[in-house]
């Protein structure tokens, strides 16, 4: 289900709004109204859906849009052309153009925001700060206390609920910062660049608890970011901005294997695949692999086949010796598994199947929902990892020294 859907939003910071959309519509640029008009262009033609559940990364360099375009959702900019639908209660309403009344429920009841500077009032206690918008909502006395209390629980400050923020650490107060997002129960939560005011490891830190806390209570969550990596990790989507227009919006892997310009290639060309890529993304479908009758020759070297029906995984042989399957689940200890092909699930992470093919010196076969559906040995992983197309590379595409080891681990 769709919970904001931008439809056409321009944003023009200015009183000659009019005039600076007609030189939009002529073509022109944001340098080219600013210094006609005086206006900055902070948002042009931006269509983007976010799907209840999801955790969107609105991402770019600074002036990009990102900011200007979250700060639409909950009001704090003004939308000056086109829609922006938000789902409430079954319907969608439109913020760009609703009375000030639904804007204020929608803020105090739908929308909840986290800051980059943490926003807390330094003269309350970390419970007050946590239960500050209940006090706003009319909340009793015993009701806010329950929440505050759930809420502390969850990012693990309890122990810290009648401490003034100035006594915790940035990491601390952020914690304090999305308690209070959390106890509002609203069900779009907006991150304006919450980390990035953290240590590296404060950061990555919060960016796990995140990830941890979006399992438990699966908002609907739209995070501006600078930083590549952090919305590699954490983004069920990105949307990638530059100059106010959105430039391209997928799956983090989507976007790291085609980028869409110049421009995503820049950003992309240093990421880290072994953090983004997936099993998906990586694999040889059975239908590119060697096949006799009912059998998919898995390692032509060792004379290893695997036997099928219907996709459905029955049998592995090696010459004329069968082999037992094994089975690799997320959070299994790799170190458990034997020295032969492993079954895995096709979303498997490529830092796992790297791990998996080092340890057990052979290739994985993929699947989903008990069906096969590819395989993942060291051509597919190399060309991953050099950032070959699969489908163009030649066969040879890793030194011979890092064949050897692969080959040989274990």
């Amino acid at each position: 289900m769709t919970a904001i859907r931008f439809e056409h939003v321009d944003v023009i910071f200015g009183k000659q709004n009019k005039r600076a959309l007609e030189l939009l519509d002529q073509g022109k640029g944001r340098s080219e109204i600013l210094q006609e008009t005086g206006q900055v262009l902070g948002v042009e033609d931006a269509c983007l859906e976010v799907q209840k559940g999801e955790i969107c990364v609105l991402m770019g360099l600074s002036g990009s849009g990102k900011s200007s375009l979250l700060r639409c959702i909950n009001g704090l900019n003004t939308v000056s052309r086109g829609k922006l639908l938000i789902e409430h209660q079954g319907a969608e309403v439109d913020i760009a153009n609703c009375s000030p009344a639904v804007l204020k429920d929608m803020r105090t009841t739908r929308i909840a925001m986290v800051f980059q500077k943490f926003a807390l009032m330094p003269w309350l206690t970390v419970a007050e700060n946590v239960g500050f918008g209940l006090e706003m909502q009319g909340r009793s006395a015993a009701e806010r206390k329950k929440l505050v209390d759930e809420k502390l629980e969850l990012v693990g400050l309890t122990q810290w609920r009648n401490k003034k923020p100035d006594s915790l650490s940035g990491g601390m107060q952020q914690r304090v910062g999305l308690a209070r997002a959390l106890a509002m129960d609203a069900d779009i939560l907006l991150m304006d660049e919450p980390f990035s005011a953290l240590d590296p490891l404060i950061r990555q830190q919060l960016q796990d608890e995140l990830l941890q806390l979006q399992a438990k209570v699966n908002k609907t969550i739209v995070f501006v970011s600078h930083d590549l990596d952090e919305a590699l990790k954490i983004g069920t989507n990105i949307a990638i901005m530059k100059d106010g227009r959105i430039i391209q919006h997928g799956r983090p892997e989507d976007i790291v294997l085609n980028p869409a310009d110049e421009y995503v290639r820049t950003f992309v060309a240093h990421t880290n695949p072994l953090n983004v890529l997936s099993g998906y993304s990586l694999m040889r479908g059975l239908d590119k692999c060697g096949r006799e009758g009912n059998e998919i020759c898995l390692e032509r070297s060792h004379d290893i086949w695997l036997a099928l029906e219907n996709q459905t995984v029955k049998a592995l042989r090696r010459g004329g010796e069968s082999l037992a399957l094994q089975r690799w689940t997320p959070g299994m200890p790799v170190t458990s598994l034997q020295r032969q092909p492993t079954l895995a699930p096709a979303d498997i992470r490529m830092r796992d199947a790297l791990e998996i093919r080092y340890h057990t010196g052979h290739k994985l076969v993929l699947e989903t929902e008990g069906r096969a559906v590819g395989i993942l040995g060291d051509k597919e992983l190399y060309h991953a990892l050099l950032g070959k197309n699969l489908e163009k590379a030649g066969e040879d595409v890793a030194p011979p020294a890092v064949r050897s080891t692969l080959s040989q681990a274990g």
